[in-house]
This record gives C-alpha cells, structure tokens and sequence, in this order.
C-alpha cells in the first residue's frame, strides 16, 4: 500500500462517512447495538424509510441491507479481520510473561485511554447520567471483562487459533438468546438451522475427549465457548443503549471495565520487571491495535458497508488468528479443528442468509420463462 493511499485511508476512518453518488437519496443509518461477532457487538441498521430504493428493504419480517461493497469496504473488512484475529496472537505473546488478569487489565485501559482521547478530538462529549453508567458497567461486565478473562484463561491452555474458531460461535448463541429474551429478533428456519449445524461444528472441534473427561484443555475450550455466550448477552443487553454514539458506547464501558479492574489488579501487581519488551509490544498492540483501532475501523465499516456486510468479518477471524498463529508462533491446527471450522462457518452462513438469498435468486433466474 503506498504512503498516499495509507493517508487517504487513514482521513477516511476518522472523518464522516462521505455521501456516495448513486440514484438514491443517501439514509443516515442509526445503529442499534444488536447482535454480536467477536469482542464488539454487529450492530442492526435500519433505514427509514424502509424501501429498496433507500438503502434496504423488508424481507421475511426482517431489514436486509442490500448496499454493496467497494474497494475502500473490502480493504477495511481485511483489516479488521487481521486486526480482531490479531488479538488472540498478541495475548498468546503476552501470555508468556503475565498471567490473564493484569494483561486484560492492561488492555481494557489503555484501550479506554486511547478512545478517550478520540472522543474529546472529535468533539464529542461523554453522558453523564447515572443510568448510562450503570448501563456502560453490565456492558462492560458482559462484553469486555468476563469474555476477555475467560478467552485470555482459556489460550493459557489452547491455541489462539482454536480459541478463534471457538469464538466464531458468538453469533450463535445471540441468535438463541435474542430468540427468548426479545420480541423482534425471533427464530427463523435459516436461524433454526444455523444454530444447530453451529453447535456441531463446535462440538467436532471440542473432539469427543472433553465430553468424556474435563481436563484443562476442555476446560479452556468451554471458558471460550462462554465468552462466546457472554459476547451474545452483551449484544442484547446493548440494545437499550441505542441513540448513544457507538464511540461513546465503547468508550464507555471500556472505562467501566477499567474501573472494575482496578481492585482486582491492586490485588494482584505483575512483576514488571520480569516482563520482556516484546511482551509488553504485544500488550500494546493487543490494546491500542485490536481493541481502540479495531473500535474505530468496525464503526466507520459499519456506517458505509451496513450491518449484513460487516458480519463477514466473523468467517474471516478464525482464518486470519489461525494464519498469525502458524506464521509467528508455530501453532498447528489438527484436522478435526478444521472440520470444525468448515461447520462453525457454515452455520453461520445459513444464520446470514446472504448465500440463501443468492441461491434462490439463482433458482429463480434459471427458472424458464412460461409462455403467455
């Protein structure tokens, strides 16, 4: 990538999203902290109002997105899956000198302290009233600090990679949940079946053993699994924070996280001075990187590209954190692991049902024409 184009990229992400020359009049989105693919929430887009000439159109009960992709989306959708899958290979690092509790102390704090900074640069200011911030601490509880613990517990014991594909299964369980505790995100035949083939694809990569005996690997591999739970309650419960600006929401509760750490970490200091510069390279990266960047590449994608496109990047984490780990640290992922992935992922189509859409819109094309 030239230095121009990084400058370029880099005013796209940070100014607002620019007005695109197409036949339609442009829709401002308003995001509704909905369902969840990894650390962050997929946020609902609506457009009103709601007609395929205006950004989206109804479907079965549901708004489907059917804005297209361009250069600048795809590019920023290959980033973030690098950036999100990235997280996993900087705490396998970090893991070699500090145990979970100070690394995602470390993360979620200077991850707040960078955003916080972007908030003021932008202009915006953070609320002040109390429900907010009672609010931003259950986010932060359910989707920063139970699932980073558990996920960061969970890689003392698996590799990154298989806690990513692990992870992939986030989407999962919110489709379950938001079935039970919502009124308008109930199940659908393709959501029925995704989640079914989802879980198997978990159980394969499980493997038989950890149903029989629970070692410290199935342990570990059921703490991601429940960090994939706690991500998917986290997206529903974010639904009462809608109107807030998805920045500010970020921002929010990963301060409210941080402030819940602090007791925590007082209690148990790291020995700084036995952790190595690479490891605190890695702390860095995991939290400026793939936690405030990742912040600010997500929304800007989600503003320009919807809600529907930015869900790709889910099938794009397990491939990019396997890839870092091979690369990097000489992980192996066995071919139960990748059979896994293929149903995980296959699940999650079907919970996206972008490839059924498609398929029945081939159908209907080859269908002959009947005379008249």
């Amino acid at each position: 990538m030239s230095p121009k184009c990084g400058v370029n990229l880099t005013q796209r992400l940070l100014s607002p999203p620019q007005s695109r020359s197409v036949n339609h009049q442009a829709d401002v989105p308003q995001i509704e902290f909905g369902s969840t693919i990894r650390s962050v929430r997929i946020a609902t887009v609506s457009y009103k109002p709601m007609t395929r000439h205006q950004g989206a159109l109804r479907c079965d009960g549901m708004t489907v997105d059917d804005r297209t992709m361009g250069v600048t989306e795809w590019t920023l959708l290959i980033i973030l899956s690098i950036v999100w899958g990235g997280s996993f290979f900087f705490a396998e690092v970090a893991l070699r000198d500090l145990q979970p509790l100070p690394l995602v102390f470390c993360r979620v704090g200077l991850a707040a302290a960078a955003l916080h900074v972007i908030v003021l640069g932008s202009g915006r200011r953070m609320p002040t009233e109390r429900r907010v911030w009672q609010r931003f601490l259950t986010m932060g509880l359910l989707n920063n600090l139970i699932p980073f613990m558990l996920i960061v517990w969970g890689q003392t014991n698996i590799t990154g990679g298989l806690a990513a594909i692990l992870n992939a299964t986030t989407p999962i369980f919110t489709v379950l949940i938001a079935h039970f505790v919502t009124d308008d995100e109930k199940m659908t035949p393709n959501r029925v079946a995704g989640v079914v083939v989802g879980f198997v694809g978990a159980a394969v990569v499980c493997g038989p053993s950890a149903w029989q005996r629970l070692g410290d690997e199935a342990l570990a591999q059921f703490a991601v699994l429940g960090a994939a739970a706690s991500y998917a309650c986290a997206g529903v419960y974010g639904r009462r924070l809608r109107g807030e600006s998805p920045l500010v929401v970020a921002t929010g509760q990963l301060t409210a996280t941080t402030a819940m750490m602090v007791p925590l970490a007082a209690a148990f200091p790291p020995d700084v001075i036995a952790v190595r510069a690479t490891t605190w390279a890695a702390v860095f990266g995991l939290a400026l990187i793939s936690t405030a960047a990742a912040y600010i590449i997500y929304f800007r994608l989600l503003a320009t590209a919807g809600a529907t496109n930015a869900l790709l990047v889910t099938f794009l984490i397990p491939v990019s954190a396997t890839l870092l780990g091979g690369a990097f640290l000489g992980e192996r992922i066995d071919s139960s692991d990748l059979a896994g992935m293929a149903i995980i992922l296959a699940g999650l189509s079907a919970i996206d049902g972008r490839a059924v859409r498609w398929l029945r819109r081939t159908r209907v094309a080859a269908r002959p024409e009947r005379p008249a």
